[in-house]
């Protein structure tokens, strides 16, 4: 979705990119977080060593809404603390 609306209003001058984020310490997970084999499993797999926060999100938004970004158009930025380059 997000690469076909990129490829759409790119020549109208509007980017359009994505965060995905890993595992968050948020009430979505809070089933995730108590279960403490789920917890460990998933700790362990997270090179950061640790579940992400709502506020790890805030670079990344930040850039995708700054001009540092203009050129970026059709991407997804990762944010899981190393998750998903394993």
């Amino acid at each position: 979705f997000t690469k076909s609306l990129s490829n759409e209003w790119a020549s109208q001058g509007v980017n359009v990119n994505g965060i995905a984020p890993g595992y968050m310490d948020t009430e979505m997970n809070t089933a995730l977080l108590a279960d403490p084999t789920r917890s460990r499993q998933i700790l362990e797999r997270i090179p950061a060593g640790r579940w992400g926060k709502p506020q790890d999100m805030v670079g990344a938004a930040v850039f995708l809404a700054s001009p540092a970004s203009d050129y970026v158009n059709g991407t997804i930025l990762t944010v899981d603390g190393g998750w998903m380059g394993r």
